[in-house]
């Protein structure tokens, strides 16, 4: 979506766009605050800003049969992970929403920015740890056993994907559906043009070598990314309905 808008693949409208990148952790903290016009976030986090953003229908992370996981540096079951301590990458997450519902809600948790999670696992300074974005595909590598899939749970359980990344838009904005319009070409454009929009991600890749940053691409930039569809809608509103949230999903139309 960046590389279209920066490359001047799609009519703006009229619109100006800068783009901020942070962590997720940061991004959902700051839409609590509604300190950006647009931004993604948890889905775990929506609730918490549901009255100041309204879901954008494209851009969403979705995983089917795959998400988050749990990797501790020997086998464990799932009643010892309910007694040990599991670092994550944030309260608000998606990634620890499904964790709760997958374990209970009664789990000794530490947080930790998402890129130091399996350094403190492997190092021996956690007993397990959640890992989303690139530490799924690296885990192995540095050692690691994977214990728990989530969206691998996820999909047991429902049948559907699981939402984790989603894109909202502040309900307070101008020309709210011209905006959707536009980041949806950009999604779009980007898809149809995959290897120029993958070498220009590859500068926000945090040293993840290109190979593997194409794989996590690959893995969550689909179909569902440029709309929900019918099953990702559904799913949005299970995880809702799952994690007692006392809000619906409202869509930009």
């Amino acid at each position: 979506m960046f590389w279209a808008l920066d490359a001047g693949r799609v009519d703006r409208r009229g619109l100006e766009f800068e783009p901020v990148v942070s962590d997720i952790q940061t991004l959902n903290e700051w839409a609590t605050e509604g300190r950006l016009e647009v931004t993604a976030i948890s889905m775990g986090a929506y609730p918490y800003v549901a009255d100041r953003y309204v879901l954008l229908p494209h851009g969403g992370s979705l995983g089917l049969g795959y998400g988050p996981i749990v990797v501790a540096r020997r086998e464990l079951s799932l009643d010892e992970l309910r007694e040990i301590e599991i670092v994550i990458p944030g309260r608000m997450t998606t990634a620890y929403l499904a964790l709760r519902l997958a374990l209970g809600d009664a789990l000794c948790v530490r947080e930790l920015p998402f890129d130091r999670i399996l350094d403190e696992v492997v190092s021996g300074r956690a007993d397990a740890g959640l890992l989303i974005h690139e530490g799924q595909l690296t885990y192995a590598a540095a050692g690691t056993a994977k214990i728990l899939d989530l969206g691998e749970w996820w999909q047991g359980e429902t049948g559907l994907p699981l939402p984790l990344g989603v894109n909202v838009a502040r309900r307070d904005l101008d020309r709210l559906s011209d905006v959707s319009a536009v980041l949806g070409d950009a999604i779009r454009a980007g898809l149809e043009n995959r290897d120029e929009a993958l070498a220009y991600a590859q500068q926000f890749g945090r040293g993840i070598d290109a190979a593997t940053n194409d794989r996590f691409v690959a893995m969550y930039v689909n179909e569902y990314t440029c709309d929900y569809g019918e099953d990702g809608r559904r799913a949005v509103s299970e995880l809702l309905r799952r994690a007692n949230a006392g809000v619906e999903a409202e869509f930009v139309a």
